[in-house]
């Protein structure tokens, strides 16, 4: 057992190896209760596990809700709540639409093992690491029209599936939609605000078939995830979207391959701790690099903890060692912004970080900062605005809207499900009930904030 008694364990058997940089001005069980306390801290931030897996299985059930409605599409929630690691309001709902009659294939996949109702087009991967161009291979018996506008032919008279076309015709249909204000397009999202407080980003994507891509990576010598949690990933598949590389002349014609559920998957597997270090750095993101143009986005972070898990014992990863995993991830994040080098952690030789748009200026200013955040050992959760102002805050108070927030929270997952069955207009008199709550309480406390709307919205974010 490691000094000061947390449960970390010596080298011998499984402990994590020290950095100088956060170990050589801090004694190690300092470190180590920082980590304790840290990690304590998010929990009651909503970032525990047992919230983490009760948001999980809470967007699963709505998918299945709209899928029972077999709409012609899947509908997919993905992203950070699908990973249960934000609040209810905390960032945008992302939305996969997969097209249920279309299937891109790689090349030596046989067609009549697939249906004859669904379009196939054949994957190009003769192009940037991670993208592809998508040639008609066979038409679908049912015509689908934002397909059939975005087609173009070759020059050697074969259909080409244009990508920024597709993303045309899907905005020309989503802007008619009632209730819905798109705003500007994001890449492959399409970016919207449902009912003028629910914000979404939808991505349609086609279904993909790409086996020796996934064979590649499964084959990877790893400490994780599991041999069965890698055949489910496997399983689960690829998508493309209609975005192709930005340093392409030909962009506009390719899509990226992405493996959405995949992923879901293994940032579901990850421990408290990855996820929490992950949830930490994507703080670190927001309140202290706060990229505008999204030179770097929370994508990246992901991939820097996927590889984290992957390269190390899982043992290494508990309670006590969150401040090392933190460390560490600022460095390779460091790495991957002073090198404009990140690998894809699904197919490496994709780089995320190229063609990224930072600036020289940018690019120093961001090493720099990191540097110093490095150099501020476990200090740094204080630049954190959520942690600090919950070390500030006095424990009883924290500790009643803490649990307010969740039960808040819980609540309007539950109507998001009634919702989608048409169901229990209750719903509403109970978060109503539980808003006032916080409001009257508020009241005693001194607070002049009196807007039910603003409370609710605040304690979701």
């Amino acid at each position: 057992m490691a000094e000061g008694g947390f449960g970390c364990t010596d080298t011998e058997t499984g402990s994590v190896p020290r950095h100088r940089g956060l170990y050589g001005r801090h004694p190690q069980n300092y470190v180590e209760r920082v980590s304790v306390e840290v990690n304590t801290i998010m929990t009651r931030l909503g970032y525990g596990e047992e919230m983490r897996r009760w948001r999980v299985e809470k967007y699963r059930e709505t998918d299945r809700l709209i899928n029972s409605l077999q709409i012609g599409e899947t509908m997919i929630t993905a992203g950070s709540k699908a990973e249960g690691l934000t609040c209810y309001n905390e960032s945008d709902h992302d939305l996969l639409s997969v097209a249920n009659n279309v299937l891109c294939v790689e090349a030596g996949i046989n067609l009549h093992t697939i249906p004859g109702y669904i379009e196939v087009y054949r994957m190009d991967t003769r192009v940037y690491p991670g993208h592809c161009k998508l040639l008609l291979e066979r038409k679908a018996s049912r015509f689908d029209k934002p397909i059939y506008n975005a087609l173009c032919d070759d020059g050697y008279g074969n259909g080409l599936l244009s990508s920024s076309l597709y993303l045309d015709e899907l905005s020309s249909l989503v802007a008619c939609i009632d209730l819905t204000a798109v705003e500007q397009r994001a890449g492959p999202s399409l970016p919207a605000t449902f009912a003028g407080t629910l914000c979404m980003d939808r991505v349609s994507a086609l279904r993909c078939r790409c086996p020796s891509i996934l064979q590649r990576w499964a084959a990877r010598p790893r400490h994780w995830p599991s041999p069965v949690i890698v055949q489910t990933v496997v399983s689960l598949g690829a998508i493309v979207t209609p975005v192709g590389f930005k340093g392409s002349e030909n962009k506009h014609m390719e899509w990226r391959i992405n493996f959405n559920t995949g992923e879901t998957e293994l940032v579901n597997n990850l421990n408290e701790t990855q996820a929490k270090v992950y949830v930490i750095l994507k703080m670190t993101l927001k309140d202290i690099l706060k990229p505008k143009n999204k030179e770097i986005t929370s994508y990246t972070l992901k991939n820097i903890v996927l590889w984290q898990a992957e390269h190390n014992p899982q043992t290494q990863f508990n309670a006590c060692s969150l401040l090392h995993w933190l460390h560490d991830g600022l460095r390779e994040l460091r790495t991957a912004i002073a090198k404009k080098h990140m690998p894809y952690y699904m197919i490496p030789e994709r780089n995320l970080m190229e063609a990224c748009g930072i600036s020289d200026k940018l690019q120093n200013k961001w090493v720099a900062d990191i540097t110093d955040m490095l150099e501020e050992g476990p200090g740094v959760i204080l630049r954190l605005k959520k942690i600090r102002k919950a070390i500030v805050a006095s424990p009883e108070p924290m500790l009643w809207y803490s649990k307010k927030r969740m039960e808040l929270e819980m609540l309007f997952l539950e109507m998001r499900i009634t919702w989608n069955s048409w169901t229990d207009v209750n719903a509403y008199l109970n978060i109503i009930n539980k808003i006032i709550e916080v409001q009257q309480r508020m009241l005693l406390e001194g607070s002049s904030v009196n807007d039910l709307i603003y409370i609710c919205k605040a304690m979701l974010m």
